[in-house]
């Protein structure tokens, strides 16, 4: 029984002997010499860098906003931005609305920095969505805002009682 033993450590060693360790891996040395052996993502934006400038405002960017807001933001927030989600109708602390005046005279800034750094109970989502999409994101919000107050003075002239 002892010669078993002996064989399967005497294998179980060789195996081991045989495995990569790991350090001729092409990986980022931060503080090697050479600090770059694998490719950077073109995305990358590091910790306490500077935000992407925001977009120009198009429907490609309110779309792209609306599918990453209804991904991210809706078990919380809701369709309608009003913060009764439905996580927080099963008992987490609601978010609030975006249709309050002080966060309708926030600026598109404002929810970027929050979607990146978090704020209360929300934690940040720097690692979850790209800068690109916090803008698109932000953007979608302020479309909400106006959605929930438009008035009819808001419609062009031509447009009012044309039904799509």
């Amino acid at each position: 029984m002892s010669d078993v033993r002996s064989c399967a450590l005497g294998l179980a060693l060789i195996w081991m002997a045989g495995c990569n360790d790991m350090q001729t891996q092409p990986k980022q040395q931060v503080y090697g010499p050479q600090a770059s052996l694998a490719p950077v993502p073109a995305d990358l934006v590091e910790y306490a860098s500077q935000p992407l400038k925001p977009p120009a405002l198009t429907a490609a960017l309110l779309e792209r906003g609306q599918e990453r807001y209804r991904i991210y933001c809706t078990p919380c927030h809701s369709e309608l931005g009003d913060g009764r989600g439905i996580v927080v109708q099963r008992g987490f602390p609601a978010p609030p609305s975006f249709h309050i005046d002080r966060l309708r005279a926030a600026s598109p800034q404002y929810f970027y920095d929050v979607i990146t750094q978090g704020h209360g109970v929300m934690y940040s989502f720097a690692d979850k969505v790209s800068p690109i999409d916090r803008w698109a994101i932000a953007a979608y919000i302020r479309a909400l805002q106006r959605s929930q107050h438009a008035t009819l003075a808001d419609v062009p002239a031509v447009d009012r009682g044309h039904v799509p």
